[in-house]
């Protein structure tokens, strides 16, 4: 006869038991190699939560634009006081965050990661100003560049490519002052939420706007002048990537184009290498570009032509 049902129930218990245990054993060895590997036998260290970075990320744009995206019930006379709050949240919070990415760094020393965190997060509050009055600029050149665009209420709540610029701006001070891990994760949420793929490292002057956006990436070396307009789909990418003999990448070489002021790139353009497309130029839909442009040129694709079959 068949175990009583009691008895197979305790056997699928231990069972299961045995085998979370020898996974949870393997799973243990595998995370030591790979730890050994990353810190090379020192203690391993805490890293950043991507949920809090993400979360953070949210609030610095709350308090950017509080009747926007704050609290649904924010009464303009408590605004105020809502963003002394939210920066005095956003200052500890970063300075913990950016302290355990020092904290990354093979020779890091926790007293100069802990000082230098708490001035980064303290210097990046002041930035915000100017973060505010840069997107400014990039919400009133998608009103004007736009003709669907209702109101500049409608820009901000929601066309992507605002939203993605606005995130790229933060994650650009952070970049710039070199932490590099926290700017990224910001970057790849605003990526993953938007269609828009921007490097934290790119440079990217004011009035600038990404129409539709879905698929447009960035590169990190990226440098973009002052009223440019791209469209859905256009790269600003790399051409090649240069070794150091070895067949090691050398990182941070400049690699990504040069965009001038006042440049209109339409939807699917390619431009690859440390090429520059001059002031005033306008690059057409479906461009392969790998060559510089003069300021004012226009660069087309061949004019597809009309054939009919013999009937």
């Amino acid at each position: 006869m068949d175990g009583a049902p009691g008895e197979t129930i305790g056997d699928q218990a231990a069972d299961d038991a045995a085998l979370i245990a020898g996974l949870t054993e393997r799973l243990r060895l595998l995370r030591i190699v790979s730890q050994q590997r990353r810190y090379h036998g020192r203690p391993t260290p805490r890293l950043p939560s991507k949920r809090a970075i993400i979360e953070l990320l949210n609030d610095i744009v709350a308090t950017l634009y509080p009747r926007h995206f704050g609290p649904q019930d924010l009464a303009p006379e408590a605004t105020d006081t809502f963003i002394a709050q939210m920066l005095a949240s956003i200052r500890l919070r970063l300075a913990d965050l950016v302290i355990t990415e020092l904290m990354l760094a093979p020779d890091a020393d926790a007293t100069a990661s802990h000082a230098r965190g708490e001035a980064l997060s303290r210097a990046f509050l002041e930035r915000l100003v100017i973060i505010r009055d840069l997107h400014d600029t990039d919400i009133l050149a998608a009103w004007q560049g736009d003709p669907s665009a209702m109101s500049l209420d409608e820009v901000a709540f929601c066309f992507p490519g605002v939203a993605a610029i606005l995130h790229h701006r933060i994650a650009h001070e952070l970049s710039r002052a070199g932490i590099r891990m926290i700017a990224r994760i910001m970057a790849e949420h605003s990526h993953s939420v938007t269609g828009i793929d921007i490097h934290p490292g790119a440079k990217i002057g004011p009035a600038f706007f990404i129409d539709h956006g879905t698929g447009v990436v960035i590169g990190e070396t990226a440098v973009i002048g002052r009223n440019v307009r791209l469209y859905q789909q256009v790269t600003l990418g790399a051409k090649s990537f240069q070794d150091d003999g070895t067949g090691a990448l050398v990182k941070g070489q400049p690699r990504h184009p040069q965009i001038g002021d006042d440049v209109v790139i339409y939807a699917g353009a390619t431009i690859l290498g440390r090429i520059t497309v001059g002031q005033g130029a306008v690059i057409g839909g479906g461009v392969w570009l790998l060559e510089d442009v003069a300021p004012g040129a226009m660069v087309t694709q061949a004019r597809p032509m009309l054939r009919f079959a013999p009937g």
